[in-house]
Parts: C-alpha cells; sequence; structure tokens
C-alpha cells in the first residue's frame, strides 16, 4: 500500500535555515504547520540531533483550518564551516479518530499505513559580507565614543573632587590630632598636681602631730616637775620632822 502524503502545508517546506552565526549564542528557526483539511490532525516533532535542539512545541493537534507555528532552537556550539550538516527534522502528523480519547492513544494505535511525515534539513549560514559591512555600518559608534568620552570627563572631574575631599580630611585629621595632643598635655599637667596635692597632706599631718606632741610634752612637763618637788619637798620635811 502506498503512503499517504503529508496533509499538512509546510513553511519552509524543506530547508530549516538558521543563521546569524558563528552559533555562539542559541539561533531560532521558525516553522508552520497549517492543517488546510476538515479533520483534526496530530503531530509530532523529531530530530536526528535531539540535544542539539530545543522544540517548542514538538506535539499537539491541529484543528482544520488552524496553524501552529513552530519553534526550532539551536543550541550555542562550535561551527566547522568545512562540515557539512547531517541534522534532520521530521515532521510526523496522523488523522485523530472520533472515537480517540487522547493524543497518546492516537499514536499508540496508529498503523503505519496511516502516518505521514515530511522531512527538512538543516542549513547553518553564515553572515554575507554585505550584511557584516550593513551591521557594522549601522553600529551607533560615535554614540558610543561620546558615550566613553563622557565618562572619562566625569571621572576626571570625579577625581579632581575626590583630591579636595581627601585634603579636607587630611587637615580636619591634623586639627583633631592637635587637639588631643594638647588634651593629652593638660591631662599629664593635671596628673602632676594631683600627685603633688596628694603628698602635701601627709606632710602637713605630720607636721601638726609633731606639734601637738611638742605641745603636750610641755603642757606635760611642768606637772611631772611640780609632782618631783612635791616629793622632794615631802621628802624633806618628813626628814627634818621626823
Amino acid at each position: 500500500m502506498s503512503k499517504l502524503d503529508q496533509v499538512l502545508i509546510l513553511d519552509p517546506p524543506s530547508d530549516l535555515r538558521f543563521k546569524a552565526g558563528p552559533f555562539t549564542d542559541v539561533v531560532t528557526a521558525n516553522l508552520k504547520l497549517k492543517n488546510p483539511s476538515d479533520r483534526r490532525v496530530c503531530f509530532k516533532v523529531k530530530t536526528t540531533a535531539p540535544r542539539r535542539y530545543c522544540v517548542r512545541p514538538n506535539s499537539g493537534v491541529i484543528d482544520p483550518g488552524a496553524t501552529v507555528n513552530i519553534s526550532v532552537m539551536l543550541q550555542p556550539f562550535d561551527y566547522d564551516p568545512n562540515e557539512k550538516s547531517k541534522h534532520k527534522f521530521m515532521v510526523q502528523t496522523i488523522f485523530v479518530p472520533s472515537n480517540a480519547a487522547d493524543n497518546d492513544t492516537v499514536w499508540k494505535d496508529a498503523k503505519p499505513e496511516d502516518l505521514m511525515d515530511s522531512k527538512l534539513r538543516c542549513v547553518f549560514e553564515l553572515p554575507s559580507e554585505n550584511e557584516v559591512n550593513d551591521m557594522e555600518v549601522t553600529r551607533p559608534a560615535p554614540v558610543m565614543n561620546s558615550l566613553k568620552s563622557e565618562p572619562t570627563a566625569a571621572a576626571a572631574a570625579g577625581d579632581d573632587t575626590d583630591s579636595k575631599k581627601l585634603v579636607e580630611k587630611c587637615k580636619r585629621l591634623q586639627s583633631e590630632i592637635n587637639k588631643l595632643s594638647e588634651e593629652n598635655r593638660q591631662l599629664k599637667d593635671e596628673g602632676v598636681r594631683m600627685r603633688k596635692m596628694q603628698h602635701r597632706p601627709d606632710h602637713m599631718t605630720s607636721n601638726s602631730t609633731n606639734i601637738v606632741g611638742r605641745e603636750t610634752s610641755a603642757a606635760f612637763l611642768p606637772s611631772l616637775l611640780v609632782v618631783i618637788a612635791a616629793i622632794f619637798i615631802g621628802f624633806f620635811f618628813g626628814k627634818f620632822i621626823l
């Protein structure tokens, strides 16, 4: 039995072209699937290099007369212009039976003669010289230069301002150092005076003690002499009388 022709209309029909090399970033190619029939169509998108591509959506159902946009994202890789790409995609489709419960059941119960498919070849394209020149012309180089010069002038002005602030800060620090030195000297002088004042009371106390002792001795000496004199007088009176 001959294979069924693809019911969907693919755009592009045969080649998926990935432009804007050298492919150091993700590059996206778009694929449109249109269902011109009066029946619902189930589809799958497969590739020979599944690790190199991300396909969204990679499966689904297309209603009659509807169109689905597929994004095929090529992941970054080291591109070799001398190496031909052997990557391919296949869009596989099948009519949805009226009694189908879900998409998984449709594909599980599908017969090989009911399947339709279309194959696409991957083509990697580097920008042409004209496109590169156009890109260079459209680059806002003067704007970039002006943007670079403006920060330079701003940086110079900023440096002058920072220098002035630094000089003022040094002056303030020097003034504070002088003030602290003066306070330190005053504290030292105050400490010396306090130590002298602490020694004076002890000296005065000892002097006063000596004076009081001398006064007490002076006051006690006459009394002692009187007592001694009284004893001698009594001794002589007693001797003469007896």
